[in-house]
């Protein structure tokens, strides 16, 4: 079951550099069609041959683009995080569910499982089983004792949830900026389709930091634009962050539309020949003024 996980990393997942092999080594430990797996920071960088912090930020970037969930609520062997790839699961239910179709109809006993949903008693022959929560302070009661004059250290609790505290919680966008993109997942990212992506105000910020406008100029980008919806449409809702990462990679690609030739020489071809370097125009201007007429001709 690894090996689906796997390719549906190489072929759907959107993520990059370091973020792509961590998302392939948390996918090689996938042992059911749950797409649920289990690994600790320090094993991600050994197999990924990268830092601790940049595995720690590529797990960020994962969790905000939705293609990754971490399960608080499990933990793996020797206390190692429980993540889920909750779209490549997504995916692999719906490949079960058309070879079903195809093998004549399902049943309600091979009607295939909701992807959602969680099968714990599957999940605990790997080693992945409920984390065990401390009982509440509020209903552990000590017997009376005598006070000593002493100062007493409060313990500490122990600690839950999120295991790295520097890590924050997902999230579909900076709390602010607006919130353009409102349908969200039970995962708390942000889902919808190409049409109803909006461009963001921190991607209106990356367009002018980058040139893209001065480049291919207001209708040029409107063009753009609609060029991407019309072939985007089709896919399924995906998350905020991900359209908005493959609109960016879309205009950056993306060809300005013709302009005038500046190197033209008045009274000539107005025509430049395709492919003419700055200086190759200069030479041709060069020559142009040589062979106009002086009056001194004898």
């Amino acid at each position: 079951m690894s090996s689906e996980a796997r390719e549906w990393v190489w072929e759907q997942s959107s993520s990059r550099g370091a973020a792509r092999l961590v998302l392939l080594s948390i996918a090689d430990r996938v042992a059911d069609e749950q797409c649920v797996s289990y690994a600790s920071l320090s094993s991600l960088a050994k197999r990924t041959r990268a830092s601790i912090s940049t595995v720690r930020e590529a797990v960020e970037r994962l969790l905000l683009a939705g293609e990754l969930e971490q399960l608080d609520d499990l933990i793996g062997p020797q206390r190692s995080t429980v993540y889920r790839l909750p779209l490549a699961a997504e995916a692999v239910a719906q490949t079960q569910a058309e070879g079903q179709e195809a093998g004549g109809g399902t049943t309600a006993a091979d009607e295939p499982a909701d992807p959602t949903k969680l099968r714990l008693s599957a999940l605990r022959r790997y080693g992945i089983r409920p984390r065990e929560v401390p009982e509440s302070p509020a209903r552990v009661r000590k017997p009376a004792v005598p006070e000593t004059g002493r100062s007493r250290r409060k313990p500490a609790q122990r600690r839950t949830g999120h295991r790295h505290t520097d890590v924050p919680a997902t999230g579909t966008q900076n709390r602010s900026e607006p919130d353009l993109n409102r349908r969200y997942s039970s995962s708390g990212a942000a889902v919808l389709s190409a049409a109803e992506w909006q461009v963001d105000p921190a991607t209106h910020t990356w367009i002018r930091q980058q040139g893209h406008l001065d480049r291919l100029g207001e209708q040029g980008l409107q063009a753009a634009d609609a060029k991407w919806r019309a072939h985007r449409a089709d896919h399924t809702v995906r998350p905020a962050e991900v359209w908005a990462a493959d609109w960016r990679s879309w205009i950056a690609r993306e060809h300005a539309p013709s302009r005038p030739n500046f190197y033209a020489v008045p009274g000539k071809n107005t025509a430049a020949p395709g492919g003419m370097t700055r200086t190759q125009a200069h030479t041709a201007a060069l020559l142009a003024a040589l062979d106009e007429p002086t009056g001194t001709e004898g």
